[in-house]
Order: C-alpha cells, then structure tokens, then sequence
C-alpha cells in the first residue's frame, strides 16, 4: 500500500544544522494517510450511482425463467431457412402482443440462421406461447421454444463428499485407478 506525505503549510521551513529537531518538525507538520481515497467517503458515493432492475413477482427466487430489462424473450430454435419474420409473427401473435422479432439471417445465403428470438411484455403471454408453440410446426418443421434467460439453480455452497474424497486419493501409476 502507497504512503503520501501531506504537509500542511503555515509557512516555510527551514532547515537546522541539527538535523534531528528539523525533522523532527517536519514529521508533526505531516499527516499520514494511507490507501485509495484517503477515506474522503468517494467510494461511499460511487455506491449509488448504479441503477437496479425490478425483478417480478411470477420470476421468484429459484431457478427459472428471468426477465430482460425490456421484457420476457423467447429463443425458438430449428427454424425453417426459408421462414421469414412475417412468419414467426404471425405464429406467436395468436399469444399475446409481441413487443419485438429478432431474426438472425446468414450474410452468405440470406436465409434465417435457424433461430429466432421472440419478446413479449408480460409472463403470461409469453408462458401461454411457450407452453402452445413448443413442438409446433412453422413451414413443415417443428420448432422448440424456450426462455432465452433463465436463473440457474441456487448453490448451496456442498460438494459431493465422494468427489472430494476421490481428489485427494492417490493415482496408482501401474493400474491408472484410485
């Protein structure tokens, strides 16, 4: 950790022949301070600044699906090549009001990736479109349809107490087993 040195000025100082007693002077005029910040509270005020989103009530605490800042989205995947935005629409618009389509189309050929990303303003319309459209056909294919975002499982902070045990056991060199 850096050290500085911050000398107050009440006026010059000059130096003894003694030596001793001048630096002596020079260390009760100095104040020490130590660390980032010097304790100014600068690291107090930055906490603030950051912005928090509202997590809804139907989302809870476990695993499961999780919102985006602008709504819920919907990853539909093994989309038919020749299908079109016109034709993902007007599938999953049966569900509910559809806020935003994002297609991704290959630069080479023109033609969809295979996925599509389908957003929707509440829980609701967008669980009753993935409850309804997965497995459903668009253009002769069967599509699947999941949450693009979801909360992984709560850890518990435990391991396996056989796996931790199996680490530790030595290898044996001739039979490569534990």
């Amino acid at each position: 950790m850096s050290e500085v040195l911050d000398l107050h000025e009440d006026g010059e100082f000059e130096m003894e022949d003694e030596g001793d007693s001048s630096v002596q002077r020079l260390k009760e005029k100095a104040k020490r301070r130590k660390g980032r910040g010097f304790g100014d509270g600068a690291a107090k005020q930055m906490e603030g600044d950051y912005d928090v989103m509202d997590v809804d009530s139907q989302s809870g605490d476990g695993p499961g699906p999780q919102r985006s800042v602008e709504g819920w989205i919907l990853f539909i995947t093994n989309v038919h090549e020749e299908a079109t935005e016109e034709d993902i629409q007007d599938k999953f618009a049966d569900h509910g009001e559809i806020k935003n389509v994002h297609v991704n189309l290959d630069r080479r050929t023109g033609f969809l990736k295979g996925y599509a990303l389908v957003e929707f303003e509440t829980f609701k319309e967008a669980q009753s479109a993935l409850d309804k459209l997965n497995g459903a056909e668009v253009m002769e294919q069967k599509i699947a349809v999941n949450w693009a975002f979801v909360r992984g499982p709560t850890s518990t902070g435990k391991r396996s107490r056989n796996r931790d045990r199996d680490r530790r056991r030595p290898v044996d060199s001739r039979t490569r087993r534990r």
